[in-house]
């Protein structure tokens, strides 16, 4: 009798994503407080029309710099696997940002409309942002890297 092989993953694959997950847990924090000084610059301020856009904007390059400053402790990987890892956290940040806002009374509908760049939030770039960053710091560092 034959047992199908399964694909397992082995341990240097589990921490990679276990560490993978850490870095993209590193990114709430600096959400929130992106949001925070959104709202609380939007009070004071009647500016809301520039605030979204700028707060996507700073949220998207802090992403970057984060990653860059920890992504190359996962060490060297092949792109498919950074391509991977982005697809990861654009899904867990769809999940956290879908669970978050239900939790704190937000309907559906002004869920979607964050997807929607005519409303003035610019939320698709933040999740390109997320998506696409480990594949260039993965291509900008192996630069510096030489190779």
């Amino acid at each position: 009798m034959s047992r199908k092989s399964v694909p397992s993953l082995n341990i240097f694959q589990a921490m990679i994503w276990f560490k993978s997950i850490l870095i993209w847990i590193c990114f709430i924090p600096i959400a929130i407080l992106n949001g925070g000084l959104r709202e609380y610059l939007a009070m004071k301020w009647d500016a809301a029309f520039w605030l979204l856009p700028l707060s996507s904007i700073t949220l998207s390059l802090f992403i970057f710099l984060l990653a860059w400053l920890l992504l190359p402790r996962l060490g060297r990987l092949e792109a498919r696997t950074y391509f991977k890892i982005g697809m990861l956290w654009v899904v867990l940040t769809c999940l956290f940002e879908f669970s978050f806002g239900l939790l704190t009374g937000s309907s559906w509908e002004q869920l979607w409309a964050a997807y929607n760049p005519l409303t003035g939030n610019w939320w698709i770039l933040v999740l390109l942002t997320t998506g696409w960053t480990p594949l260039f710091v993965n291509k900008l560092s192996s630069r510096w890297r030489g190779f």
